[in-house]
């Protein structure tokens, strides 16, 4: 055996090692094997290339066949099929013919650029013949009703093996990192075992696996083969070599002789698994006694099972995963049934769902909702949960996943019980995850993996070659959890979807009772007093329909009158549900007998204890409508205003701390009204604008309201007044004024 990578190269490229098989240009050799003959021709059937044992079969040497007609080479009957072939398309199947001097052999044909490639190839005795009728049936029942993967990779190696006579056949699948798995194997008594057994990615390097995906079939008759030129080694129209993509004689890669020949493989064929147009597997035939040509029709019918075989692995992992898809969809199909049918929020209902773990076969889920995280089952802490999901959030899908957080975040270190993570969400702080724990697994491998990196550390004078030890080497792997299915990623987007629907669903029935709720507690008009003129107002912004906004007026049980107007910050269901307690409480307090100072304290303690995370301002007032006099205290307020004569000033009310805050001291203020005088009290959305200075927004209020001072119709005025926002306010506005009748 010659050391193939130190001395056998393809003419058409350099020496290669291992630094470079995988950018080597396998396609291109110019070169064949020695055990046929090839002719490229142009559009007139004329020699243009040939290789160089043309001699041997033709008996013309290559620089006489240049020029030739395929007839004169090859003789009346080849060049008559070959042009039945091309007018018809050229199929795939080989012929076999007799050339003029009555040699039997094998001829396939194919397109190569502007060329036409014609292969000769004598009959091979080797291997048994084509299937016939009825043993095609019988072995295509067998594949067909193989019962799993595995099942239909037994029957195919032993089919395979019967056909061709190779001493090892093997069923070998790739997983998503192209590292391959022998699944099946029929081998002669003697040789060791190599199922179960894993190999690198990096021994089929990614130009060999694309050549796999469109030629389905390769012989190597004879590991230790001299490489055979063609003549010339480069197209003369071109000046590029010829691409033998398809040719079944093409010379292989030096690297990949020599890692037969470091096995002790003397001969080998690889016939391709291909699914859905990707490379799922190869049936693997190695020979160890020598040479081995199986004959051109033995291989044609190996090859037909691996396409027979191709269409059952699609049926049977299509129908294990409808199977899986269907099981996962009853699952959630129970999970959302239950979140919709609870009275409770969608958000809490989910995480305490007996199935949302089972749903995606995790150990552990976290939701978070505006930055509030709930969790159940094994999940690593807050912050790292929230790191995970931060590193998968995608502005450009829904649904993420990776089952390596190790790859994703190396800066987290070991995280065990969330190896894999599967995140729905669009947004930074709303966000469902499930994890997965590591799932800790020991791969045998056959030889070191790691060998081409151990040769390059060792430095440039070691030529890299492949590794010669295909003993079993085990290795531990960690840091990786089972790889999320399709149907699980599928299920994952339709679940987030479903709860936003429900919370889309739930937010409107909410807004629309809180809405009713809000028309109920803040009425449209203001009720009449003996001796007051009352009007009030409330606008809500552009965007918002519901806020925080209130305003109320009522009798006391001493004949007084209770004025106050508030504003709960925020907008929405929750702000409007704030401000009805606050409203509320605020009449309780005051029909106790407690003054506007001490109300505002107690309803201060009232916020700061009950509603968390919320804030308030108000204004409160209790007017005597016989003197006139008005006691009046404010919590974060704007300052009212007095209305008197031809004027307008601000009251001059000091104000407590925001409601909420769970500190301060209010103090009341007095003042006493004359007939005429107004007493008006609004919230900050009638002062507060974007990019408007407040104090100036202020001046231009006090003058309004001075300038334009109400008329019979207190109405008309507050309608003047709400003009200063312009047309389109950026928050709801709530204005009431009182006026001491004349």
């Amino acid at each position: 055996m010659t050391d193939v990578a130190g001395s056998q190269h393809t003419p058409s490229y350099g020496e290669v090692d291992l630094t470079t098989c995988d950018r080597e240009p396998i396609h291109i050799p110019g070169a064949i094997q020695p055990h046929g003959v090839l002719v490229a021709v142009d559009r007139e059937h004329r020699v243009r290339m040939i290789s160089a044992n043309s001699a041997s079969l033709l008996r013309v040497e290559p620089a006489d066949a240049i020029g030739r007609t395929l007839s004169d080479l090859a003789g009346g009957t080849v060049a008559r099929a070959v042009a039945e072939r091309e007018a018809v398309g050229l199929p795939d199947t080989p012929l076999v013919l007799y050339l003029d001097d009555s040699t039997e052999v094998d001829v396939r044909v194919h397109r190569s650029d502007t060329r036409l490639v014609v292969e000769l190839e004598p009959v091979g005795t080797e291997g048994r013949a084509a299937l016939s009728y009825h043993t095609a049936r019988g072995a295509m029942a067998r594949l067909a009703g193989a019962g799993s993967v595995h099942d239909l990779a037994d029957h195919l190696a032993h089919e395979v093996r019967a056909l061709t006579g190779f001493d090892r056949v093997m069923v070998y699948r790739f997983d998503a990192d192209w590292n391959g798995e022998v699944i099946a194997e029929e081998r002669r008594p003697d040789l060791n075992p190599f199922l179960g057994l894993h190999y690198p990615a990096t021994d089929i390097p990614a130009q060999a696996r694309r050549l796999y995906t469109v030629n389905w079939t390769r012989l190597i008759a004879d590991v230790g083969y001299e490489p055979v030129p063609l003549h010339p080694v480069f197209d003369p129209e071109t000046d590029a070599p010829l691409d033998l993509s398809f040719a079944t004689l093409r010379s292989v890669s030096p690297i990949h002789l020599e890692y037969l020949s470091n096995m002790g493989v003397t001969a080998s064929m690889s016939i391709s698994i291909v699914v859905d147009e990707r490379l799922w597997g190869l049936v693997a035939c190695h020979h160890y006694s020598g040479p081995h040509r199986p004959s051109q029709d033995a291989r044609a019918a190996a090859e037909f099972l691996g396409q027979v075989a191709s269409q059952v692995v699609v049926e049977r992992e299509r129908a294990d995963a409808r199977e899986s898809a269907l099981e996962t969809q009853a699952t959630m199909a129970g999970v959302t049934a239950r979140v919709s049918a609870n009275a409770l929020s969608p958000l809490e209902t989910i995480v305490a769902d007996p199935d949302l773990l089972r749903l995606m076969d995790a150990r552990g889920a976290a939701l978070c909702y505006d930055g509030i995280l709930t969790t159940c089952g094994v999940v690593p802490d807050d912050e790292t949960l929230r790191s995970i999901a931060a590193a998968l959030e995608s502005p450009l899908s829904y649904v993420t996943q990776t089952d390596s957080v190790a790859d994703l975040l190396p800066e987290l270190g070991h995280v065990p019980e969330a190896a894999g993570v599967l995140r729905i969400g669009s947004a930074p702080d709303r966000w469902l995850v499930w994890v997965r724990p590591e799932q800790e697994r020991v791969v045998d491998w056959g030889g070191d993996p790691t060998n081409k990196q151990i040769a390059a550390s060792e430095g440039p004078e070691v030529r890299l070659s492949p590794r010669k030890s295909f003993e079993k080497w085990q290795q531990v792997v960690r840091g990786r959890s089972l790889p999320w299915t399709s149907w699980q990623v599928d299920a994952a987007d339709a679940l987030g979807k479903h709860l936003q629907g429900l919370l889309l669903l739930r937010s409107r029935e909410q807004i629309a009772m809180a809405e009713s709720l809000q028309r109920s507690v803040v009425l449209d008009r203001a009720p009449g007093f003996t001796g007051l003129d009352v009007a009030a107002r409330y606008q809500p912004a552009s965007s918002y329909q519901l806020g925080g906004d209130w305003w109320d007026a009522f009798e006391l049980s001493d004949g007084r009158i209770a004025l106050a107007v508030g504003d709960v910050a925020g907008h929405g269901v929750s702000a409007a549900s704030a401000m009805t307690q606050l409203r509320t409480a605020l009449r309780a307090y005051l029909y106790e007998g407690h003054g506007p100072d001490e109300c505002l304290d107690r309803l201060d303690r009232l916020m700061d204890g009950l509603l968390d995370q919320r804030v308030a301002t108000a204004v409160v007032a209790v007017l005597e409508p016989e003197t006139g006099r008005v006691r009046i205290a404010s919590a974060g307020h704007p300052q009212p205003l007095l209305a008197r004569g031809a004027g307008a000033a601000e009251v001059g009310v000091t104000s407590r701390p925001l409601l909420g805050v769970g500190w301060g001291t209010s103090t009341a203020a007095e003042l006493v009204l004359e007939p005429g005088d107004t007493l008006l009290v609004y919230t900050d959305g009638l002062v507060e604008q974007r990019g408007v200075d407040l104090a100036e927004r202020m001046t231009a209020l006090t003058e309004l309201a001075g300038s334009s001072h109400p008329g019979p119709d207190l109405d008309h005025w507050l309608d003047g007044l709400l003009a200063i926002q312009g047309p389109e306010p950026d928050d709801d506005t709530t204005l009431l004024a009182v006026r001491l009748a004349r």
